[in-house]
């Protein structure tokens, strides 16, 4: 069931992974460290520059951790080397965004501005060129992290299907609905 689980994990030059007593597994590379609790059912193991994740058994639990752990693991190995970005496009008239002290201060057609504190594992960027949708760039070393805050902002102002405004993905494409058409 888990073909994912089933693949090594190949570590880049400068990357290292040791894995604790108990189950924690730490990753270091150039760009950060990150730590992960692991099931204590699940084996992982690294031979020279390759990281393998081992099922005690066939149980159905035990291939979904399987799976899961590979891909969390394979998750922060690339955070560290390479590390991961996300682009927002803020899409609607007055839309703006600006970025003070890791504060993330959005106008999004409300009566009042909307701040966000930004954790400081992440780096967030606001940019707003004329003639282009206001865009907001966060960059970190957690997958996961980016993901909970990108999806945070989105959330403050969804992208409608009519004129397509609201904040959305760089590159995401917005099902369109035809509006009503006018009788006669």
């Amino acid at each position: 069931m888990s073909r994912i689980g089933k693949k090594p994990i190949d570590l880049p030059q400068g990357v290292s992974v040791d894995v604790a007593a108990n189950n924690v597994v730490t990753v270091k590379g150039p760009k950060g460290e990150l730590k992960q609790a692991v099931n204590p059912d699940i084996k992982i193991t690294v031979d020279g520059a390759v990281l393998t994740v081992e099922r005690p058994t066939e149980q159905k639990r035990h291939k979904s951790l399987h799976g899961l752990y590979r891909s969390l693991i394979s998750n922060m190995i690339v955070g560290v080397h390479e590390g991961y970005k996300r682009n927002l496009e803020l899409v609607g008239v007055g839309y703006k965004a600006a970025v003070s002290d890791n504060v993330l201060e959005l106008s999004l057609g409300y009566s009042h501005n909307i701040f966000i504190a930004i954790p400081n594992e992440i780096k967030v960027g606001a940019e707003m060129l004329k003639g282009k949708n206001p865009t907001v760039s966060l960059e970190g070393i957690d997958k996961e992290l980016i993901g909970q805050v990108a999806a945070k902002i989105k959330s403050l102002r969804k992208t409608e299907p009519y004129k397509g405004k609201g904040i959305k993905f760089a590159g995401e494409v917005v099902r369109r609905k035809a509006g009503k058409t006018a009788s006669k």
